[in-house]
């Protein structure tokens, strides 16, 4: 494995779920491999759970660790073959990206879409820029159209509190004031097509994902028929991708319940708005698996950190 910027860089999600719920019972037994090695966190979006689960990660490898917040820290970047900089851009993704790989042995970067110009979101230029142009290994912490550490650390949390061989597992839309990227979603979906589940997601019309990731999906606008006898509720919000980055609607009647939650497992991302997206007495209730979710942030990204070192 090269880089790590999608779900599809995993080469066998069971073995790698599976040595993620073993590096947890000892996080320090591979603590030699990043010995007098540095990996580069570089944010241009804000960040709690990742930048704090990547670095504890990479320290629990024995990696040092250097973080810059590029959106306030940095020169603004041009990403543009032949651009004649004469406009606010002050250095080229072809520099920066070779500089970074003399300071860095693996650099890791959070980048988020624009929700304004789709074609430009999909085309991930930050991510892919650093792909192309560094030669160190580059991690996705988050980028215009994917999360793959946070759908590794789902599939970690499914596989810990799986209690039958075929769950059914349901992707809900839920409401929120702002408009919200595809990223944890689209990952979400594609990890869910790597297991054996009963696989549902759900959302009003207008919220439907990008049809070339749910192709084959089941598909259900009505929340209350896909919940039922789900073993698993994860729920999320996300713009429209139809009518790229809109609000089409802030319909409350998609907030999660306890009613709505049965006896299902609830699962989130975070950071979740109470009250909006979830219910309290379902985030503060014994069904809630959101820390957890948390918690395996650190060794999706550790068994991430891990596979790359071995390849340096």
């Amino acid at each position: 494995m090269k880089h790590y910027l999608t779900v599809s860089d995993i080469e066998s999600l069971p073995d790698w779920v599976d040595e993620a719920i073993a590096l947890k019972k000892d996080p320090y037994q591979f603590e030699g491999l990043g010995k007098r090695k540095t990996i580069c966190l570089l944010f241009f979006n804000n960040s709690l759970r990742t930048r704090l689960s990547t670095q504890k990660a990479a320290m629990q490898l024995g990696l040092d660790v250097m973080i810059m917040n590029f959106g306030n820290e940095g020169w603004a970047l041009e990403y543009g073959d032949g651009t004649i900089m004469d406009q606010g851009t002050s250095e080229h993704i072809k520099e920066a990206a070779q500089v970074v790989s003399e300071y860095a042995d693996i650099v890791a970067i959070r980048a988020f879409a624009g929700l304004v110009d789709k074609e430009k979101d999909e085309s991930e230029e930050v991510i892919t820029g650093f792909a192309n142009y560094a030669t160190i290994p580059v991690v996705n912490m988050e980028s215009s159209v994917g999360h793959p550490l946070q759908a590794l650390a789902d599939a970690i949390t499914l596989k810990e509190n799986e209690i039958k061989i075929r769950p059914k597992v349901v992707l809900s839309w839920a409401p929120h004031p702002k408009a919200l990227p595809h990223a944890v979603a689209n990952s979400f979906v594609e990890m869910m097509r790597m297991q054996d589940a009963d696989f549902v997601i759900t959302h009003p019309k207008g919220y439907e994902l990008n049809p070339r990731l749910t192709q084959g999906c089941q598909i259900e606008y009505d929340q209350n028929k896909a919940l039922e006898g789900a073993d698993f509720v994860y729920v999320k919000n996300w713009s429209s991708y139809s009518d790229y980055g809109k609000v089409l609607s802030k319909d409350t009647d998609w907030t999660i319940t306890e009613k709505k939650l049965g006896h299902a497992k609830f699962m989130h991302c975070l950071p979740v708005r109470r009250n909006m997206i979830v219910e309290d007495a379902v985030l503060d209730g014994k069904q809630s698996l959101v820390v957890q979710q948390a918690k395996n942030r650190v060794f999706s990204a550790q068994i991430v950190l891990k596979k790359l070192l071995e390849n340096i």
